[in-house]
């Protein structure tokens, strides 16, 4: 899921379809793949892993997400509950001669697009969470969220009610990417450079195995630790997103768009997953260095 945001606008069956709270996550268990073994690290070469990794995005099956992982030198492809072992097979056929470079690891729910760092925002028929409010050099204040979020947005308040405005959307990216960005225009407003109390002094990409925090809207603040970077994740409807953080940190939806962090250094918005935070999830992320720099902006 992208951890979506909480109310899909009228009339878009994507939307509908992709805000199905899942019903919770287990541990991702590996489906064993013959010649596939740990020990076995330097049988695929680079192009064979490129290969086999763009062959999971041309089988095109909705609720898988792939990456490739250096330890094992194989293509891990994680794959929620819709996807069935026909379209395994499916994804394995597309690969050919690579299908042994593939690692299938099943997760529990539904991948699907989840909606301060981690304030609640409001669109006019939906919720987010806002992830860093940022500034660009002329001093100008913005938030970046997720694309999702801002896809089809114009103004967001504060509150559900619609009383307190907060700006308007000034740039959007979703699918291939997921940010976007938000013009304060509401002077009042006091734009916190912190997630919570956590104050943000810079912005990086972690490394697989970084111990990282979210904040949402819904869930408020949760961790876990990175398993792969560059992931790419296909949420359906044509709907693919590339080069996403994945991790073990839960969300659910609502906490779309809320910060991905680590001490005082941010690291990414959240996109989605399957899960919740009571059984647990994985859960992707926007990486937070490629909106800095889409839009000219900084943390503070």
């Amino acid at each position: 899921m992208r951890i979506k945001r909480t109310t899909p606008r009228s009339g878009i069956t994507r939307r509908t379809r992709l805000i199905a709270v899942s019903t919770g996550l287990v541990a991702a268990a590996a489906i064993a793949i013959p010649n596939a073994s740990a020990s076995d690290v330097s049988t695929f070469s680079t192009a064979q892993l490129k290969s086999a990794n763009n062959s999971v995005l041309k089988a095109d099956i909705p609720g898988t997400a792939w990456a490739v992982d250096s330890k094992t030198n194989r293509v891990v492809v994680t794959v929620d509950s819709t996807v069935s072992k026909a379209e395994i097979a499916k994804i394995k056929r597309q690969a050919g001669a690579n299908a042994g470079a593939l690692t299938i690891k099943k997760t529990a729910g539904t991948f699907q697009k989840l909606i301060s760092g981690g304030d609640a925002i409001y669109a006019s028929s939906w919720r987010c969470s806002l992830g860093f409010n940022v500034q660009d050099s002329s001093g100008n204040y913005y938030f970046l969220t997720a694309g999702h979020c801002t896809d089809g947005a114009g103004t967001w308040w504060s509150n559900s009610s619609h009383s307190t405005t907060l700006g308007t959307t000034a740039g959007s990216s979703f699918p291939t990417n997921d940010y976007g960005i938000v013009r304060y225009t509401n002077t009042s407003v006091t734009k916190s450079g912190a997630v919570g109390s956590q104050d943000i002094a810079s912005a990086a990409t972690p490394s697989v195995g970084t111990t990282v925090y979210r904040r949402g809207s819904t869930t408020g603040t949760h961790s876990g630790r990175v398993t792969a970077l560059n992931a790419t994740v296909n949420y359906g409807g044509g709907d693919i997103v590339y080069g996403m953080i994945q991790t073990t940190v839960c969300a659910e939806p609502g906490d779309s768009g809320g910060p991905l962090y680590g001490g005082t250094v941010a690291y990414g918005l959240t996109s989605g997953g399957s899960g919740n935070c009571t059984s647990g999830g994985t859960t992707f992320f926007q990486p937070v260095t490629e909106a800095l720099s889409a839009y000219g902006v900084h943390v503070y």
